[in-house]
């Protein structure tokens, strides 16, 4: 599972799909103790996240949405070239 960014503490990674349970586009977040699993839309769909780092990692998905998507797209087909996405600043 790459790290496609880290930004104030947040590490954000993409799991290549490994089974039906990755098909959905999302990205997990890391932060402390907290973890949290978002769509390419900014929606959580799992986990917890205190408020401040989960608006800032929304705003980043809202940001780099068409990079997710490509990369998404990348991981899953199980092609080279990953890349890390600019992290918020």
């Amino acid at each position: 599972m790459p790290i496609i960014s880290q930004f104030y503490g947040i590490i954000i990674t993409m799991h290549y799909r490994e089974n039906d349970r990755h098909s959905l586009p999302h990205l997990h977040a890391e932060y402390a103790d907290y973890d949290a699993v978002y769509d390419l839309d900014s929606n959580k769909i799992g986990g917890n996240m205190p408020t401040k780092q989960q608006k800032m990692i929304q705003a980043w998905i809202i940001i780099h949405k068409e990079e997710l998507d490509s990369l998404w797209n990348l991981i899953n087909n199980k092609k080279d070239g990953w890349f890390r996405i600019e992290p918020l600043r």
